[in-house]
């Protein structure tokens, strides 16, 4: 895609991102299991790839800036990862194409930060980043339970957040089998009561 299109695309697709409007991302894919008290969800997981990084906190400006170079062109191919759907030629990829963005962004506490990839580069297989510290890593199938709400995203919102899913979750007798993470819809200028958040909990078998 052309440079001077591509960042119009871009900036577009940021404006409806203050309405809440994503129809343009892909999202992985799950179905929903079960639907527990307070709007909880169990959902199943297909498999999936992720480009991550190691992550200091929420808002880790520096991590989000390494992922979102490579999506941006620090990766072998030189693809450049727009809010579109995905360019193909003949089911190959090309060097230099333009990949759609996922939806959500995940970030875990002090973890890690990862961006979805649509799910054409991963079956094309995605480019190998070439920045130190990011890497691609393949999610294999799970079960999550999640909690959606709106508005803004403060570490004591999201300490409340979780507070009532692992409440949710040990009266429905369900045991996490990791740490709670956030998933984040949105970009962070979107209008506060249109985000889509969650709060998560991965499950044991």
């Amino acid at each position: 895609m052309d440079k001077v299109l591509y960042y119009t695309v871009t900036l577009v697709e940021s404006v409806l991102g203050v309405f809440g409007v994503r129809a343009f991302y892909d999202q992985p894919r799950y179905a929903v299991m079960e639907r527990l008290d307070r709007g909880v969800e169990i959902r199943a997981y297909e498999p999936r790839i992720a480009v991550e990084t190691d992550a200091r906190g929420q808002g880790d400006g520096e991590a989000f800036g390494r992922l979102f170079r490579y999506i941006t062109g620090a990766n072998r191919a030189g693809d450049r990862i727009a809010m579109t759907a995905p360019v193909e030629a003949g089911g190959q990829r090309i060097a230099g194409q333009t990949i759609a963005m996922t939806v959500p962004v995940e970030q875990g506490n002090g973890g890690t930060m990862r961006f979805f990839l649509p799910h054409a580069v991963a079956a094309a297989g995605p480019p190998e980043p070439t920045e130190a510290g990011v890497r691609l890593v393949t999610v294999p199938p799970e079960r999550i339970a999640a909690l959606r709400f709106s508005g803004r995203i403060t570490p004591e919102v999201r300490a409340e957040q979780e507070r009532i899913l692992t409440e949710v979750l040990r009266a429905a007798g369900k045991a996490p089998a990791a740490p709670p993470f956030f998933m984040g819809y949105d970009p962070p200028f979107a209008i506060p009561f249109l985000r889509r958040n969650e709060v998560a909990l991965r499950l044991g078998t």
